[in-house]
Protein backbone atom coordinates (compact mmCIF):
# COMPACT_ATOMS: atom_id res chain seq x y z
CA UNK A 1 0.00 0.00 0.00
CA UNK A 2 1.16 3.20 -1.03
CA UNK A 3 1.73 6.24 1.82
CA UNK A 4 -1.14 8.01 0.30
CA UNK A 5 -3.70 5.35 0.09
CA UNK A 6 -5.88 4.91 3.55
CA UNK A 7 -7.82 1.94 4.40
CA UNK A 8 -11.54 1.65 3.47
CA UNK A 9 -13.16 3.24 6.98
CA UNK A 10 -10.34 4.80 8.11
CA UNK A 11 -11.57 8.18 9.11
CA UNK A 12 -10.14 11.77 7.47
CA UNK A 13 -7.48 13.65 9.08
CA UNK A 14 -8.67 16.31 10.78
CA UNK A 15 -8.34 19.92 8.95
CA UNK A 16 -7.47 23.19 10.25
CA UNK A 17 -10.89 24.52 9.31
CA UNK A 18 -12.84 21.74 10.88
CA UNK A 19 -14.64 22.59 13.83
CA UNK A 20 -13.99 21.62 17.24
CA UNK A 21 -14.68 21.86 20.98
CA UNK A 22 -12.75 22.83 23.85
CA UNK A 23 -14.20 21.25 26.89
CA UNK A 24 -12.75 22.58 30.06
CA UNK A 25 -13.96 21.11 33.73
CA UNK A 26 -12.91 22.69 37.03
CA UNK A 27 -13.89 21.53 40.69
CA UNK A 28 -13.07 19.38 43.42
CA UNK A 29 -11.58 15.92 42.23
CA UNK A 30 -13.18 12.68 43.00
CA UNK A 31 -13.02 9.32 41.76
CA UNK A 32 -14.81 8.65 38.18
CA UNK A 33 -14.87 12.57 36.83
CA UNK A 34 -13.05 11.48 33.86
CA UNK A 35 -15.25 8.39 33.32
CA UNK A 36 -17.90 10.50 33.46
CA UNK A 37 -17.42 13.05 31.52
CA UNK A 38 -16.65 10.51 28.58
CA UNK A 39 -20.20 8.46 29.15
CA UNK A 40 -21.45 11.98 28.32
CA UNK A 41 -19.22 12.95 25.17
CA UNK A 42 -19.91 9.42 23.98
CA UNK A 43 -24.13 10.19 23.43
CA UNK A 44 -22.49 12.34 20.62
CA UNK A 45 -20.19 10.59 19.10
CA UNK A 46 -17.10 12.78 19.09
CA UNK A 47 -13.47 12.08 18.78
CA UNK A 48 -10.92 13.16 21.47
CA UNK A 49 -8.26 14.70 19.66
CA UNK A 50 -6.19 16.09 22.99
CA UNK A 51 -6.48 15.34 26.92
CA UNK A 52 -4.86 17.27 29.21
CA UNK A 53 -5.84 16.60 33.32
CA UNK A 54 -4.23 17.90 36.64
CA UNK A 55 -4.83 17.67 39.81
CA UNK A 56 -3.54 19.96 42.09
CA UNK A 57 -4.30 20.33 45.96
CA UNK A 58 -7.48 18.04 45.60
CA UNK A 59 -8.99 20.16 42.41
CA UNK A 60 -8.95 18.92 39.53
CA UNK A 61 -8.59 20.60 35.71
CA UNK A 62 -9.86 18.53 33.08
CA UNK A 63 -9.58 19.87 29.55
CA UNK A 64 -10.67 17.80 26.51
CA UNK A 65 -10.49 18.48 23.07
CA UNK A 66 -13.11 17.13 20.55
CA UNK A 67 -14.58 16.99 17.16
CA UNK A 68 -17.25 18.68 17.01
CA UNK A 69 -20.82 16.55 16.64
CA UNK A 70 -22.85 15.83 13.59
CA UNK A 71 -25.71 17.30 13.29
CA UNK A 72 -24.85 21.15 13.48
CA UNK A 73 -26.32 23.74 16.11
CA UNK A 74 -28.70 21.33 17.95
CA UNK A 75 -26.25 18.89 18.13
CA UNK A 76 -23.64 21.22 19.96
CA UNK A 77 -26.14 22.96 22.00
CA UNK A 78 -27.19 19.70 23.07
CA UNK A 79 -23.87 18.34 23.99
CA UNK A 80 -23.37 21.87 26.10
CA UNK A 81 -26.48 21.54 28.11
CA UNK A 82 -26.39 17.70 28.72
CA UNK A 83 -21.80 18.66 29.86
CA UNK A 84 -23.10 21.62 31.80
CA UNK A 85 -26.19 19.51 33.18
CA UNK A 86 -23.83 16.64 34.11
CA UNK A 87 -21.25 19.25 35.84
CA UNK A 88 -23.17 20.95 38.24
CA UNK A 89 -25.02 17.39 39.13
CA UNK A 90 -20.84 17.17 40.56
CA UNK A 91 -20.60 20.30 41.94
CA UNK A 92 -17.87 20.94 38.92
CA UNK A 93 -17.69 24.25 37.02
CA UNK A 94 -17.75 23.72 33.02
CA UNK A 95 -16.75 25.65 30.11
CA UNK A 96 -17.16 24.78 26.60
CA UNK A 97 -15.08 27.02 23.65
CA UNK A 98 -15.96 27.01 19.80
CA UNK A 99 -12.69 26.30 17.54
CA UNK A 100 -11.29 25.09 14.75
CA UNK A 101 -8.89 22.53 13.66
CA UNK A 102 -6.00 21.01 16.58
CA UNK A 103 -3.79 22.58 18.89
CA UNK A 104 -1.36 25.60 17.15
CA UNK A 105 1.79 23.03 16.29
CA UNK A 106 4.33 23.21 18.58
CA UNK A 107 7.44 25.39 17.40
CA UNK A 108 10.81 24.23 16.38
CA UNK A 109 14.00 23.83 19.02
CA UNK A 110 12.37 21.38 21.71
CA UNK A 111 13.75 21.44 25.59
CA UNK A 112 13.29 20.27 29.03
CA UNK A 113 14.03 22.89 31.63
CA UNK A 114 14.38 21.77 34.83
CA UNK A 115 14.25 24.07 37.89
CA UNK A 116 15.73 23.02 41.46
CA UNK A 117 14.89 25.27 44.27
CA UNK A 118 15.39 25.39 48.46
CA UNK A 119 13.29 26.72 48.41
CA UNK A 120 11.22 27.33 44.97
CA UNK A 121 9.90 31.16 45.51
CA UNK A 122 7.51 33.14 42.72
CA UNK A 123 10.00 35.68 42.61
CA UNK A 124 12.57 33.08 40.89
CA UNK A 125 9.82 31.18 38.99
CA UNK A 126 8.98 34.67 37.05
CA UNK A 127 12.11 35.30 36.12
CA UNK A 128 12.64 32.09 34.45
CA UNK A 129 9.48 32.36 32.55
CA UNK A 130 10.54 35.90 31.77
CA UNK A 131 13.80 34.56 30.42
CA UNK A 132 12.54 31.48 28.62
CA UNK A 133 9.84 34.17 26.34
CA UNK A 134 12.78 36.59 26.36
CA UNK A 135 14.57 34.12 23.79
CA UNK A 136 11.55 33.15 21.86
CA UNK A 137 10.50 30.46 23.64
CA UNK A 138 7.12 29.32 24.50
CA UNK A 139 6.24 27.29 27.82
CA UNK A 140 3.79 24.26 26.12
CA UNK A 141 3.93 22.29 30.02
CA UNK A 142 4.85 22.18 33.59
CA UNK A 143 4.64 19.94 36.24
CA UNK A 144 6.56 19.46 39.55
CA UNK A 145 9.05 16.51 39.49
CA UNK A 146 9.98 16.98 43.10
CA UNK A 147 9.06 18.92 46.24
CA UNK A 148 11.46 17.39 48.91
CA UNK A 149 14.22 18.02 49.67
CA UNK A 150 14.23 19.88 47.03
CA UNK A 151 11.13 21.54 44.83
CA UNK A 152 11.71 20.51 41.20
CA UNK A 153 9.82 21.59 38.63
CA UNK A 154 10.28 20.65 34.74
CA UNK A 155 9.06 23.33 31.67
CA UNK A 156 8.19 21.77 28.58
CA UNK A 157 9.72 24.56 25.87
CA UNK A 158 9.43 24.91 22.02
CA UNK A 159 10.42 27.62 19.98
CA UNK A 160 14.02 28.19 21.06
CA UNK A 161 17.09 26.73 20.06
CA UNK A 162 18.61 24.53 23.49
CA UNK A 163 22.17 26.18 23.49
CA UNK A 164 20.72 29.34 23.41
CA UNK A 165 18.31 28.69 25.79
CA UNK A 166 21.10 27.38 27.90
CA UNK A 167 22.99 30.19 27.96
CA UNK A 168 20.44 32.66 28.63
CA UNK A 169 19.10 30.54 31.60
CA UNK A 170 22.26 29.90 33.59
CA UNK A 171 23.27 33.36 33.56
CA UNK A 172 19.56 34.29 35.30
CA UNK A 173 19.91 31.05 37.47
CA UNK A 174 23.18 32.62 39.17
CA UNK A 175 21.24 35.66 39.97
CA UNK A 176 18.32 33.84 41.61
CA UNK A 177 20.03 30.96 43.41
CA UNK A 178 18.52 28.54 41.71
CA UNK A 179 19.65 25.70 39.53
CA UNK A 180 18.08 25.04 36.19
CA UNK A 181 19.34 22.37 33.15
CA UNK A 182 18.10 22.44 29.72
CA UNK A 183 18.07 19.90 28.13
CA UNK A 184 17.36 18.84 24.41
CA UNK A 185 13.55 17.03 23.96
CA UNK A 186 13.44 13.96 22.07
CA UNK A 187 13.48 9.93 22.37
CA UNK A 188 17.03 10.04 22.90
CA UNK A 189 16.51 11.66 26.65
CA UNK A 190 14.72 8.20 27.16
CA UNK A 191 17.36 6.25 25.92
CA UNK A 192 19.36 3.83 28.34
CA UNK A 193 22.64 6.29 29.15
CA UNK A 194 26.40 5.88 30.85
CA UNK A 195 26.18 8.13 34.03
CA UNK A 196 30.26 8.99 35.71
CA UNK A 197 31.15 10.92 38.73
CA UNK A 198 34.14 11.95 40.22
CA UNK A 199 34.58 10.75 43.87
CA UNK A 200 35.91 13.04 46.20
CA UNK A 201 33.55 15.80 47.58
CA UNK A 202 30.93 14.53 44.58
CA UNK A 203 29.77 10.68 45.51
CA UNK A 204 31.56 10.98 48.96
CA UNK A 205 31.32 13.47 50.92
CA UNK A 206 35.73 13.49 51.76
CA UNK A 207 38.89 14.28 49.98
CA UNK A 208 40.73 10.49 50.44
CA UNK A 209 44.22 11.65 49.91
CA UNK A 210 43.44 13.90 53.46
CA UNK A 211 42.13 10.87 55.06
CA UNK A 212 45.36 9.31 54.18
CA UNK A 213 47.38 12.55 55.61
CA UNK A 214 45.62 12.25 59.24
CA UNK A 215 46.64 9.05 59.39
CA UNK A 216 50.49 10.27 58.09
CA UNK A 217 49.99 13.60 60.41
CA UNK A 218 50.35 15.51 58.01
CA UNK A 219 46.45 16.68 56.99
CA UNK A 220 46.76 20.22 56.75
CA UNK A 221 49.78 20.37 54.69
CA UNK A 222 47.50 17.93 51.72
CA UNK A 223 44.49 19.73 52.18
CA UNK A 224 46.27 23.24 51.25
CA UNK A 225 47.63 21.74 48.22
CA UNK A 226 44.30 19.97 47.93
CA UNK A 227 42.47 23.09 47.52
CA UNK A 228 44.91 25.22 45.50
CA UNK A 229 44.36 22.22 42.67
CA UNK A 230 40.42 22.30 42.61
CA UNK A 231 40.67 25.55 42.20
CA UNK A 232 42.67 25.67 39.06
CA UNK A 233 45.33 27.23 40.59
CA UNK A 234 48.11 24.00 40.40
CA UNK A 235 48.59 21.23 37.74
CA UNK A 236 46.94 18.43 39.51
CA UNK A 237 49.81 16.02 38.17
CA UNK A 238 52.21 17.74 40.18
CA UNK A 239 50.20 18.06 42.98
CA UNK A 240 49.23 14.68 42.86
CA UNK A 241 52.91 13.75 43.51
CA UNK A 242 53.80 16.40 45.75
CA UNK A 243 50.59 14.76 48.15
CA UNK A 244 51.39 11.37 48.10
CA UNK A 245 55.32 12.23 48.92
CA UNK A 246 53.98 13.44 52.06
CA UNK A 247 52.36 9.59 52.57
CA UNK A 248 55.79 7.38 52.11
CA UNK A 249 56.36 5.07 54.99
CA UNK A 250 52.72 4.97 55.98
CA UNK A 251 51.27 1.18 56.74
CA UNK A 252 49.46 -0.09 54.05
CA UNK A 253 46.58 -1.42 56.49
CA UNK A 254 45.70 2.17 56.57
CA UNK A 255 43.89 1.98 53.89
CA UNK A 256 41.84 -0.22 55.65
CA UNK A 257 40.97 2.06 57.94
CA UNK A 258 40.16 4.47 55.49
CA UNK A 259 37.84 2.81 53.27
CA UNK A 260 35.59 2.48 56.52
CA UNK A 261 36.02 6.11 57.50
CA UNK A 262 34.72 6.83 54.02
CA UNK A 263 30.91 8.34 54.15
CA UNK A 264 28.54 8.46 51.25
CA UNK A 265 27.25 11.96 49.65
CA UNK A 266 23.15 12.54 51.21
CA UNK A 267 21.66 10.37 48.16
CA UNK A 268 24.39 9.10 46.51
CA UNK A 269 22.84 5.26 47.22
CA UNK A 270 19.77 6.42 46.10
CA UNK A 271 20.88 8.14 42.51
CA UNK A 272 22.68 5.00 41.40
CA UNK A 273 20.68 2.42 42.80
CA UNK A 274 17.79 4.00 40.75
CA UNK A 275 19.74 4.49 37.80
CA UNK A 276 20.89 0.74 38.05
CA UNK A 277 16.77 0.17 38.06
CA UNK A 278 16.47 2.29 34.88
CA UNK A 279 18.93 0.56 33.00
CA UNK A 280 21.96 3.21 32.77
CA UNK A 281 25.26 1.74 33.54
CA UNK A 282 27.27 3.83 36.38
CA UNK A 283 31.09 4.45 36.78
CA UNK A 284 32.63 6.60 38.80
CA UNK A 285 36.79 8.16 37.88
CA UNK A 286 38.91 9.67 40.41
CA UNK A 287 42.03 11.49 41.42
CA UNK A 288 41.99 9.07 44.79
CA UNK A 289 43.39 6.13 44.70
CA UNK A 290 42.00 2.23 43.89
CA UNK A 291 42.67 1.39 47.20
CA UNK A 292 38.97 3.53 47.83
CA UNK A 293 37.38 2.69 44.31
CA UNK A 294 37.40 -0.78 44.17
CA UNK A 295 35.79 -0.95 47.46
CA UNK A 296 32.65 1.45 46.55
CA UNK A 297 32.58 -0.32 43.26
CA UNK A 298 31.98 -3.47 44.87
CA UNK A 299 29.58 -1.91 47.72
CA UNK A 300 27.75 0.17 45.06
CA UNK A 301 27.51 -2.36 42.12
CA UNK A 302 29.17 0.36 40.02
CA UNK A 303 29.61 -0.86 36.40
CA UNK A 304 33.17 1.26 35.68
CA UNK A 305 35.90 2.61 38.25
CA UNK A 306 39.18 4.27 37.83
CA UNK A 307 41.57 6.08 39.80
CA UNK A 308 44.99 6.62 40.96
CA UNK A 309 46.81 3.42 42.91
CA UNK A 310 49.43 4.03 45.66
CA UNK A 311 52.49 2.18 45.36
CA UNK A 312 53.18 -0.30 48.15
CA UNK A 313 56.57 -2.31 48.87
CA UNK A 314 57.13 -4.42 51.51
CA UNK A 315 54.17 -3.52 53.35
CA UNK A 316 54.32 -0.06 53.25
CA UNK A 317 53.45 3.19 51.37
CA UNK A 318 56.37 4.83 48.74
CA UNK A 319 54.86 8.05 48.51
CA UNK A 320 54.64 7.23 44.86
CA UNK A 321 51.99 6.26 42.27
CA UNK A 322 51.91 3.27 39.58
CA UNK A 323 50.20 3.15 36.42
CA UNK A 324 48.44 5.91 34.33
CA UNK A 325 47.48 8.67 36.20
CA UNK A 326 43.82 9.93 36.12
CA UNK A 327 43.79 13.98 36.23
CA UNK A 328 42.22 16.09 34.39
CA UNK A 329 42.88 15.13 30.93
CA UNK A 330 42.67 11.44 31.90
CA UNK A 331 38.88 12.09 33.34
CA UNK A 332 37.57 12.75 30.11
CA UNK A 333 39.71 10.00 28.21
CA UNK A 334 38.23 7.83 30.97
CA UNK A 335 34.47 8.79 30.02
CA UNK A 336 35.16 8.12 26.28
CA UNK A 337 36.50 4.65 27.15
CA UNK A 338 33.18 3.65 29.48
CA UNK A 339 31.30 4.96 26.76
CA UNK A 340 32.60 2.70 24.20
CA UNK A 341 32.44 -0.30 26.17
CA UNK A 342 28.83 0.20 27.30
CA UNK A 343 28.18 0.79 23.86
CA UNK A 344 26.60 4.61 24.61
CA UNK A 345 26.97 7.75 22.57
CA UNK A 346 29.04 10.30 24.19
CA UNK A 347 26.12 12.46 23.57
CA UNK A 348 23.95 10.01 26.03
CA UNK A 349 26.41 10.29 28.77
CA UNK A 350 26.07 12.59 32.27
CA UNK A 351 29.22 13.40 34.04
CA UNK A 352 29.09 14.78 37.81
CA UNK A 353 32.44 16.74 39.58
CA UNK A 354 33.12 19.36 41.68
CA UNK A 355 36.63 20.74 40.89
CA UNK A 356 39.08 22.16 37.94
CA UNK A 357 40.15 18.66 37.22
CA UNK A 358 36.39 17.51 36.39
CA UNK A 359 36.14 20.09 33.55
CA UNK A 360 37.47 18.17 30.77
CA UNK A 361 35.30 15.42 32.01
CA UNK A 362 31.80 18.00 32.33
CA UNK A 363 32.42 19.63 28.80
CA UNK A 364 32.91 16.33 26.51
CA UNK A 365 29.58 14.55 28.54
CA UNK A 366 26.47 14.99 26.45
CA UNK A 367 25.28 17.06 29.94
CA UNK A 368 28.11 17.79 32.43
CA UNK A 369 26.37 18.90 35.98
CA UNK A 370 28.42 20.79 38.27
CA UNK A 371 28.21 19.20 41.87
CA UNK A 372 28.07 21.82 44.56
CA UNK A 373 31.24 23.55 42.78
CA UNK A 374 34.04 25.58 43.17
CA UNK A 375 32.84 28.89 41.11
CA UNK A 376 35.41 28.05 37.88
CA UNK A 377 33.30 24.74 37.51
CA UNK A 378 29.71 26.23 37.79
CA UNK A 379 30.34 28.51 35.21
CA UNK A 380 32.03 26.33 32.77
CA UNK A 381 29.21 23.34 33.31
CA UNK A 382 26.21 22.46 31.05
CA UNK A 383 24.22 22.99 34.61
CA UNK A 384 24.71 23.06 38.21
CA UNK A 385 23.34 21.83 41.44
CA UNK A 386 23.98 23.53 44.61
CA UNK A 387 21.99 21.45 46.90
CA UNK A 388 23.43 18.80 49.41
CA UNK A 389 21.65 15.99 48.02
CA UNK A 390 23.15 13.48 45.26
CA UNK A 391 19.96 12.12 44.17
CA UNK A 392 18.40 15.66 42.48
CA UNK A 393 20.28 14.57 39.60
CA UNK A 394 17.45 12.30 38.83
CA UNK A 395 15.46 15.37 38.53
CA UNK A 396 17.55 16.56 35.56
CA UNK A 397 17.02 13.96 33.89
CA UNK A 398 13.16 13.77 34.07
CA UNK A 399 12.68 10.90 36.88
CA UNK A 400 10.58 12.19 39.65
CA UNK A 401 10.30 11.67 42.88
CA UNK A 402 7.55 9.05 43.14
CA UNK A 403 9.08 7.17 40.46
CA UNK A 404 12.47 7.57 43.41
CA UNK A 405 10.40 6.04 46.05
CA UNK A 406 8.42 3.53 43.91
CA UNK A 407 12.26 1.85 43.18
CA UNK A 408 13.18 2.25 46.52
CA UNK A 409 9.68 0.13 47.77
CA UNK A 410 10.41 -2.38 45.15
CA UNK A 411 13.70 -2.93 46.45
CA UNK A 412 12.55 -3.54 49.63
CA UNK A 413 9.84 -5.79 48.97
Amino acid sequence: MSASQTPPGTPAALGDDDPTLLVKIFGKDRPGITAGLFDTLAAYAVDVIDIEQIVTRGRITLCVLVTAPEGGPGAEGGLRSTVHSWAESLRLQAEIISGRGDNRPRGTGRSHVTVLGHPLTAESTAAIAARITGTGGNIDRIFRLAKYPVTAVEFAVSGAETEALRTALATEAAALGVDVAVVAAGLQRRAQRLVVMDVDSTLIQDEVIELFAAHAGCEAEVAEVTARAMRGELDFEQSLHARVALLAGLDASVAEKVRAEVRLTPGARTLIRTLKRLGYQVGVVSGGFTQVTEDLRERLGLDFASANTLEIVDGKLTGRVTGEIVDRAGKARLLRRFAAEAGVPLSQTVAIGDGANDLDMLNAAGLGVAFNAKPVVREAAHTAVNVPFLDTVLYLLGVTREEVEAANTHDHE
